[in-house]
């Protein structure tokens, strides 16, 4: 069974980053690598401030932003998998959870390891897709 209603508010939060982040960023945002690096840097930036109120917004907001990204990048799906929640099924079979990529990175920065860009880049590497194909374009 198909939650609608989850699928509709991961896309109304990827939406909702396109149209709130791009007018500040410094590149062609959309559901690409480049918006997903600029996201990567909004997030260190944002760690310096922590907030447990806006770690769970940030968290849904970023993480669909995220996964609408792998989702255009390599023709995967959402889909809900038990106990883990909300992920991206990638054509090779395997499942990107990009909620569960956001929240470590606001945890644990880029310093710990923790990089949406590197996420993406090889959920689209899985994919056969390198930098530059056709599937990296703005929304």
């Amino acid at each position: 069974m198909v939650d609608e209603r989850g699928l509709r508010q991961i896309q109304e939060n990827a939406d909702f980053a396109v149209a709130r982040l791009g007018p500040l960023s410094d590149v062609e945002f959309g559901l690409n690598a480049a918006s997903v690096e600029w996201v990567m840097g909004f997030i260190e930036r944002r760690r310096t401030r922590p907030d447990a109120q806006d770690l769970d917004v940030l968290v849904a907001v970023l993480g669909s932003f995220l996964g609408a990204c792998i989702v255009a990048a390599t023709g995967g799906n959402w889909h809900r998998v038990d106990g883990h929640g909300w992920g991206v099924r990638l054509p090779c079979g395997s499942t990107a959870f990009p909620f569960a990529k956001v929240h470590k990175q606001l945890l644990f920065g880029t310093v710990g390891g923790d990089s949406i860009a590197g996420f993406y880049l090889v959920r689209r590497q899985r994919s056969g897709l390198q930098a530059g194909d056709e599937a990296d374009r703005p929304a």
